[in-house]
């Protein structure tokens, strides 16, 4: 348990239901702990703005302080966003990443632009729920319905482009997924006491609007984070065409929605800079989003590493370099069939066959600053492609060929709102699929923070150099006490090599 913890009485980690005590809440925002934004929200009933615990501004009386769970819980309760601590631009709540319940599910989904493409009975249907039963368990835990926490969404994203575009209102409006004007003015206001026009004189002279289509912001995360593993890894794994790493960002070409994007983000002392190009502005708050599920930005890293420090064999490892992320990805389905691609070959073997892919499979498309040239084939292209074109054995052909079918009739499910076990016992059944594979896809396209690959090479070489069990079964033992977060425990295996996954690139 962290200092902060033994103060309050409560761990980081431990602070899902922190809302319901007021004591603990209360501690938090006399604290002004970073750690616990996002968390829970702060009502001030007596200036009736609502604020992260860590707000700058002095913090108001306990008796005036009212706890949410959701900024979306606050807005309803009639309180409008601190125009200091900018609430609504905190990292998302940890619970949705370790979790693999129905809110969870829900709440990535809504995140993923869900409820404004499909609507309620949409997001019903993916979880398999009814809508009211979603409305009630949403309601349960967060104070607000699917479409409150859509409607925040969308204000954030409203307020995006209200101050880093020279759009107009009415465009922002659309990009930001209102019904209507009138809907977008209202909440704008509501949400943030000021009209749009006044949000938009409130950006610091010096700061020009970008141009349409191309955005850059911050992304900020729970301290600390190590950039090392999460940026090497994902450069040293590049697709080409589709991935590179480039002055400093690594970049890579997203398909969205509504059309598709090209990003490049940067680590910074403080936040991810990140710079958008979108084809169609619709797809900001899901691009955003997508963003931050790759570069796992909503984790909760000092509970991770406190959970890992009580192994004295890993307590050195996370003392060097805390706060290490899983590298994760913005297409579940692309990386479900880089996995099959990257089975027993080695990681430049796999660049090689995935880019070939790519080439002859992926949509074209135009980066004028830099050199990506394609989105991955979705699984649909590649479920027309010839076997024989297929420079691997026999048995991957069929794993792959398979998988690609598999994914392009809807028979598996790898997207945000999918069922974690479901998804295991789904790739298990189809040929090819070992531990190695079905446990990467878990750990970096479903997100199980505790998905776990005793057989991987790296895992076992690091195991053994640590004097830690050498079989499978005996890691997976040993490993036991590292639970949940045993994705995590693998970042600090793997970071005892040399390998380019470990190290940030040069700029």
């Amino acid at each position: 348990m962290s200092d902060f913890g033994q103060w309050t009485g409560v761990s980081v980690g431990d602070a899902g239901d922190m809302h319901e005590d007021r004591e603990r809440c209360v501690r938090a925002v006399q604290a002004k702990d970073a750690r616990f934004d996002g968390w829970f929200f702060v009502g001030v009933v007596t200036t009736g703005i609502y604020c992260r615990p860590s707000c700058p501004a002095v913090p108001p009386k306990p008796g005036n302080m009212r706890f949410y769970p959701s900024a979306a819980a606050a807005q309803q309760a009639g309180f409008r966003a601190c125009k200091r601590c900018r609430p609504d631009t905190t990292p998302g709540s940890p619970e949705w990443n370790h979790r693999a319940d129905v809110v969870a599910r829900a709440m990535r989904l809504i995140a993923d632009g869900v409820v404004d493409r499909e609507g309620v009975p949409g997001l019903a249907a993916r979880l398999g729920y009814s809508t009211r039963q979603i409305e009630r368990q949403l309601n349960a835990e967060l104070g607000a319905g699917p479409l409150a926490l859509a409607r925040a969404q969308r204000a954030q994203t409203a307020r995006l482009l209200i101050e880093t575009t020279a759009l107009p209102m009415g465009d922002v409006a659309f990009a930001a997924g209102f019904a209507s004007i009138r809907a977008f003015n209202e909440t704008v206001r509501e949400v943030f006491a000021l009209t749009p026009t006044a949000l938009r004189d409130r950006v610091a002279k010096g700061h020009p609007p970008a141009a349409s289509g191309t955005l850059s912001l911050r992304l900020p995360f729970r301290a600390p984070l190590c950039p090392d593993n999460l940026f090497g890894h994902l450069t040293a794994t590049a697709v080409p065409g589709v991935e590179e790493w480039r002055d400093g960002a690594f970049r890579r070409t997203m398909r969205l929605p509504h059309g598709h994007g090209i990003v490049a983000l940067r680590p910074r002392p403080d936040h991810v800079a990140c710079t958008l190009a979108l084809s169609d502005l619709r797809d900001l708050a899901i691009a955003i989003s997508r963003c931050r599920w790759m570069l796992d930005l909503d984790a909760d890293p000092v509970a991770v590493d406190d959970q890992l420090r009580t192994d004295p064999v890993l307590a050195p490892l996370v003392d060097k370099a805390p706060g290490r992320r899983v590298p994760r990805t913005v297409d579940a389905p692309e990386f479900a069939v880089r996995a099959v691609l990257g089975q027993q070959v080695s990681t430049a073997a796999a660049r090689t066959h995935a880019g070939r892919l790519v080439t002859a499979y992926g949509d074209p498309v135009q980066d004028p600053g830099g050199g990506l040239t394609h989105l991955f084939p979705t699984p649909a292209a590649l479920a027309e492609l010839d076997p024989e074109d297929l420079a691997f054995p026999k048995t991957r052909r069929a794993t792959l060929t398979t998988l690609v079918k598999a994914l392009a009739s809807g028979e598996i499910d790898l997207g945000v709102g999918s069922d974690w076990e479901e998804a295991r016992a789904r790739l298990a059944a189809l040929p090819g699929f070992g531990p190695w594979t079905i446990e990467t896809i878990a750990m970096r396209a479903l997100g199980d923070p505790d998905a776990f690959i005793p057989t991987d090479l790296g895992v076992r070489t690091a195991a053994a150099s640590l004097g830690l069990p050498a079989t499978p079964a005996a890691l997976t033992h040993r490993a036991a006490q590292w639970r949940p977060w045993r994705a995590y425990a693998v970042q600090y295996l793997w970071a005892t090599s040399d390998h380019p996954i470990n190290l940030l690139p040069a700029p």
